[in-house]
């Protein structure tokens, strides 16, 4: 089950869009097959979202849906740099209830 880190990082005038971007996708992606966890995190200059997906294909079908589709627009000039997007295996330590992600 693969994880996923993104790291948006938004002009500083722009912001508030990007959150108001990012908060409209979340209810749209946790209905999309295979999703376990779209997570938004945020500090002072990023945001970042954990992901979990049943499958790589269900990744990728996220990733050319509709609700990606037009985050992505909404998105497009209001960011420094690119979206980081990393995809990770788990790797389970120590106690199992607080060594992973759920799934």
């Amino acid at each position: 089950m693969p994880i996923i880190v993104a790291t948006v990082l938004p002009k500083p005038e722009d912001r508030e869009a990007v959150k108001e971007a990012l908060l409209a996708a979340a209810p749209l992606v946790h209905e999309e097959k295979g999703c376990h966890l779209y997570a938004m995190h945020e500090n002072d200059d990023r945001f970042v979202v954990i992901e979990s997906w049943e499958s790589l294909e269900d990744m990728g079908t996220h990733a050319s849906g509709d609700a990606f589709t037009t985050m992505s627009a909404a998105l497009k000039d209001k960011l420094t740099a690119p979206l980081d997007v990393v995809v990770l295996d788990a790797l389970p330590a120590g106690d199992p209830a607080k060594g992973a992600l759920p799934a």
